[in-house]
């Protein structure tokens, strides 16, 4: 029974975590290194991050620079920028790219927000899918006499718990980002 429940914990925390994920490659006009996380680029014939060939930095509020340790990367990862779908043009000086970030209209705002609110429902949605696989389990378990009544009991209100401390992160993270997006 325990370990049913700590399967139910770790698959709510890998929800809560993917959805951190996704907060933190939003583009909310503000220059933020995560949206190049997903951005690889052909390094000695392997596809590499970004980062990992580059000092990526925020030197204004609006502005991100990526400076390559190999200054011949500059193209390619220039490249690997345009071909995303970042939607901002990168721009090249010879030795650092530049990322200028435009401020958001109110109207991109709103649709973001949207965006965010789902994103959080979805994670909901995952974390109740696996309350209801561990519960089922509890339950198969009593059929096959596994466990007493008792510890099904015991084993769902644990389980519930667990649903409504992830719930409650989920919805915390969902309505500070959409305040962080009102706010920009």
């Amino acid at each position: 029974m325990n370990t049913v429940i700590k399967n139910t914990d770790e698959k709510m925390d890998k929800s809560v975590s993917h959805l951190e994920t996704e907060f933190a490659e939003i583009r909310a006009g503000r220059a933020n290194p995560a949206v190049l996380d997903k951005i690889r680029i052909d390094y000695y014939g392997s596809p590499t991050p970004v980062n990992q060939v580059a000092a990526v930095s925020v030197t204004e509020a609006r502005t991100l620079t990526i400076q390559p340790w190999d200054t011949t990367l500059l193209k390619a990862i220039e490249k690997a920028i345009q071909t995303s779908d970042i939607g901002i043009n990168p721009q090249n000086d010879g030795k650092i790219i530049r990322m200028m970030f435009p401020p958001l209209t109110e109207d991109r705002r709103k649709e973001i927000v949207k965006d965010i609110a789902k994103m959080g429902e979805d994670a909901k949605v995952a974390v109740r899918a696996a309350r209801r696989d561990a519960m089922d389990k509890l339950k198969s378990m009593k059929k096959k006499s596994e466990i007493t009544e008792d510890d099904q009991k015991h084993g769902e209100k644990k389980i519930q718990d667990i649903t409504d401390k992830h719930i409650k992160s989920i919805d915390s993270m969902t309505e500070k980002k959409q305040k962080q997006i009102m706010e920009i």
